[in-house]
């Protein structure tokens, strides 16, 4: 069976575009243009990014701001805050678009398909039982039904609701 291929325009602009220099997280990171690159939440020493090509509606990262590749190279208050905050964005998520599940994981080294090996990342994807049928499976075809646009909407709405002053922080109890 042949796979079969939608025409989406961002993955053409991925595939045929031209590559970015350096890491495409401490980029965005440093640009402080939150609404374009897609950055729902930022932390003292970590933020959460919406995936540009998602594997589900909602799937976001939570990565460190340092340029770090892995686990025993991150600080003890960045390891805490990381996830403390990949916590938090579970429960945001939850309340946002009420999926019946998650898939939690991270890549780490080239081997394991990390797309960026060098910046670790956490990826958060939100399940439903409905989102696996027959299109990925029969058709191979995978349908995002939402645009990252409101869904960046929606997820910066329910970051905020945890934040104090508008700020980017979490809400201490």
């Amino acid at each position: 069976m042949s796979e079969k291929f939608i025409w989406a325009p961002w993955r053409s602009k991925f595939i045929l575009g031209k590559k970015e220099k350096g890491c495409i997280f401490c980029n965005r990171i440093k640009r402080h243009n939150d609404r374009a690159d897609l950055i729902v939440y930022r932390g003292e020493k970590v933020f959460v990014i919406l995936n540009r090509y998602p594997y589900n509606s909602g799937h976001v990262m939570v990565l460190p701001c340092r340029h770090v590749g892995s686990l025993n190279r991150l600080t003890e208050a960045e390891a805490r805050e990381f996830f403390e905050l990949t916590r938090t964005t579970v429960e945001v998520i939850k309340k946002v678009f009420h999926p019946d599940s998650f898939n939690l994981g991270m890549n780490l080294g080239r081997g394991s398909g990390a797309g960026v090996p060098g910046h670790l990342h956490m990826h958060i994807v939100p399940r439903w039982s409905e989102d696996t049928n027959f299109m990925p499976v029969v058709g191979r075809t995978k349908v995002v039904s939402f645009d990252l646009n409101l869904i960046y909407r929606m997820l910066k709405r329910g970051f905020d609701s945890l934040c104090l002053e508008g700020k980017s922080r979490p809400k201490r109890s």
